[in-house]
């Protein structure tokens, strides 16, 4: 270990958001380049840093910092350095020199014991006094709050966090529950904020400690899909976690539910227990979805029949027996499911029955749930569909802090008809924000394919309504004789009914090339990108050819094949600026996805010399970094051909490679080329309607490369992964009560 003190001389990178710094120090002896987290530096600080030399291959020699003490500056060239800093608002060099003339070396004792007396300086009147004196303290507070959080081993990224959250009462908080972290930090969660409790001598038996493992547990399993818990599973999981025995966890489980932090049920088989939000999203759901199925909707004044004859008659074509049931349900039902799998023509009904409604005069919106989506919906419609989050107008509201839907049930939609697609994909809570911004009478038409992967988020809610047999569904299943042609269709549904593709027919789009082990697997894959495909058809190997795998880890995973390919499609080079952030290096000319929804970042269009501006990148877009510029730390991205967006350093959390990407990442999205790696993996992903949703995004060529048999078992494998989810019992059970009330 090293042990160096000197003065910060220059502040070469500082990301605002973890401390993270790169600083040259004067020290005795030397002139030394520090890296690490250091939140609370400025030019003319006195540093004891300790920690390891390292080397860079562009910067050369660096010590690597792991733990630091700030020395307050005795000196008075020292001090006026350090006033000088930009430290504190108010003081520049000129008022620096100023103080420390006047106060020489006690100047930093008069700003933190007799601010009152800068007032003695020309130019200091009584309330910049004040502000500058408040400045100072604050970088006091924060100094001995971060000291003290890293001897209770909380890293200097969360500690700023933690800070900002909570300012000067941050360690009188801390002292008293530890574990409120895991509900107000991102990245804080309950195992973290354990071992925080645990340094700061927290008895393990704390109610706050037990309420905040049972909140885990309840939390963990909506991360799969739940909405609830059974109470005995909860009980046995938290006992567990927490090593305390049973009648505690209950007594916490009493306590959480008397705050109403939690909602128990008891249902006939057992009791539930529920997050307060999920259970009151549950609710909402359900009563929104019975009094919209059973509203009275305006009338169509049409012959419905003579519509459908005038379509095909000006297209061309017929509609199957089940597109006319859905023309004519969408026009009679205040709420209807429409479902079906690839080649059944779901958006060919979707566009007659926009047709109809907007010759009637009727306002038609759509949206999706994620931009991708959306982009395909808007494609295949020629009218805009948003994201659900844009239509709901999600974003800062007043106070700027917490981010929120505009439109609700006080500001609702203003439409006659909303066709909502890929619902599949939404989750309870989305579903609950979006209905409880639709008026009652507003026709509303939800479209997806039930046989997909259902959302990330808890509950399963597409199938849930159709499944309570309460609202009107129509099911496409009907293949056209074009869909037909294509074995991608075809074997969608082969594989959806259990039955095996029908691969390698000449002349066709569906191919298996057998490999026997995953690095066969991985080398054929980078073979198929870089040379084969490109050959085959033209295929551009960045914007045509998607590799869709079932998991993050292993030798065929995500990880391990974006780093191959980067390395042989977009290898180093001298001429590339690249970033490494984490574990991933970012290169000019990587093709990258955004993986959460943001709604802020701006973007700008340059369409022959006219500027189009706006804002959001959307969680599943697809991009390319075109430049990388470590002045200004930025990465500058291209979205959608010319969407140009600038990401901090500090945003690339938000940012993936994406040569290869999960299965569940690719949903809402279409590609011309899916290469699908076919290897051993844990049985939950080796799953029927894993396979089926990879094929499924394809629209001109399928390859599956790999072992026969995890084909056959996934085909095989028909588990749908069970989701503890009332959505379909309670759409049945107010049904039942609005009959009977209407008796």
């Amino acid at each position: 270990m090293v042990s160096l003190q000197g003065t910060v001389e220059e502040i070469i990178f500082k990301n605002e958001s973890n401390g993270y710094i790169v600083a040259v120090i004067e020290t005795e002896d030397d002139i030394v380049t520090i890296v690490g987290c250091i939140p609370i530096i400025n030019i003319g600080d006195t540093l004891n840093v300790q920690g390891e030399w390292d080397y860079h291959s562009k910067f050369g020699q660096q010590l690597k910092v792991q733990s630091y003490e700030k020395i307050q500056p005795t000196t008075t060239s020292g001090i006026e350095k350090y006033l000088a800093s930009g430290l504190i608002p108010g003081i520049g060099p000129k008022m620096a020199k100023k103080i420390v003339e006047h106060f020489g070396e006690d100047a930093l004792d008069v700003l933190q014991y007799s601010p009152d007396k800068i007032t003695q300086i020309q130019g200091i009147g009584k309330k910049k006094a004040e502000k500058i004196s408040q400045a100072f303290a604050e970088q006091r507070n924060l100094k001995n709050i971060i000291m003290f959080l890293q001897k209770h081993n909380i890293t200097t990224g969360y500690a700023v966090k933690i800070y900002k959250q909570y300012g000067e009462e941050a360690v009188a908080i801390l002292k008293e529950n530890p574990y409120q972290l895991t509900e107000t930090i991102h990245g804080i969660g309950f195992k973290l904020a354990d071992n925080i409790a645990t340094n700061m001598g927290i008895d393990k038996t704390s109610i706050y400690r037990i309420s905040a493992g049972i909140k885990y547990v309840i939390m963990n399993h909506s991360s799969s899909g739940h909405t609830y818990v059974p109470k005995e599973e909860l009980i046995a999981k938290s006992s567990e976690l927490l090593t305390v025995n049973t009648e505690l966890v209950e007594e916490g489980i009493t306590s959480l539910a008397i705050n109403q932090e939690i909602k128990l049920e008891i249902s006939d088989k057992d009791t539930r227990v529920y997050y307060m939000p999920f259970y009151i999203a549950e609710m909402n759901v359900s009563k929104k979805i019975i009094e919209l199925s059973r509203a009275k909707v305006d009338n169509i004044d049409i012959d419905i029949d003579k519509e459908i004859a005038s379509i095909q008659d000006n297209e061309k074509f017929y509609f199957a027996v089940k597109q006319k049931e859905a023309i004519k349900q969408a026009i009679k039902n205040g709420f209807m499911v429409l479902t079906g799998g690839p080649g059944t023509g779901k958006t060919t009904t979707i566009n007659s029955i926009i047709k109809i409604f907007e010759e009637c005069k009727k306002t038609v919106l759509l949206a999706a749930p994620t931009g991708r989506a959306a982009k395909r919906m808007s494609e295949a419609t020629n009218k805009e569909a948003k994201t659900i989050h844009r239509l709901l107008e999600y974003g800062y509201i007043d106070d700027d802090v917490a981010m929120s839907f505009a439109k609700n049930d006080e500001e609702p939609l203003i439409c006659d008809v909303l066709i909502v697609d890929e619902v599949s994909m939404v989750d309870i809570l989305l579903m609950n924000n979006l209905l409880k911004a639709i008026l009652v009478g507003t026709r509303v038409i939800l479209v997806g394919d039930v046989d997909q992967l259902p959302s990330v988020g808890p509950g399963n809610v597409l199938r849930d309504i159709i499944d309570s047999d309460i609202v009107k569904v129509v099911k496409l299943d009907e293949i056209f004789r074009q869909a037909r042609e294509s074995m991608i269709v075809v074997n969608a549904h082969r594989i959806n009914k259990g039955e095996h593709p029908l691969v390698n027919v000449k002349d066709k789009d569906f191919f298996f090339m057998t490999r026997d082990n995953t690095n066969h697997i991985s080398d054929t894959i980078l073979e198929l990108c870089t040379k084969r495909l490109p050959k085959y058809n033209g295929y551009d190997t960045l914007k045509d050819i998607q590799i869709l795998t079932p998991m993050k880890k292993g030798d065929v995973g995500v990880n391990m094949l974006n780093t191959r390919l980067q390395s042989v499609i977009n290898p180093y080079s001298k001429d590339k600026p690249e970033k490494k952030h984490a574990d991933v290096i970012y290169r000019v000319g990587d093709k990258v996805m955004q993986i959460k929804n943001n709604y802020k970042i701006k973007w700008k269009i340059n369409n022959f010399g006219k500027i189009t501006e706006g804002e959001g990148i959307f969680n599943g877009d697809f991009g390319y970094i075109v430049d990388i510029d470590d002045e200004d730390s930025t990465i500058t991205i291209v979205f959608d051909e010319n969407k140009r967006v600038k990401y901090k350093y500090n945003q690339l959390d938000e940012l993936r490679l994406a040569y290869a990407t999960t299965i569940h990442k690719s949903q809402g999205s279409e590609f011309p080329v899916v290469i699908i790696p076919i290897s051993w993996g844990p049985p939950m992903l080796l799953t029927r309607n894993l396979l089926y949703t990879a094929v499924t995004r394809s629209k001109e060529l399928v390859v599956l490369v790999g072992i026969k048999k995890y084909m056959n078992i996934m085909i095989e494998n028909n588990r749908i992964k069970t989701r503890y989810s009332s959505l379909k019992d309670r759409i049945k059970g107010l049904f039942e009560l609005f009959m009977n009330d209407n008796v």
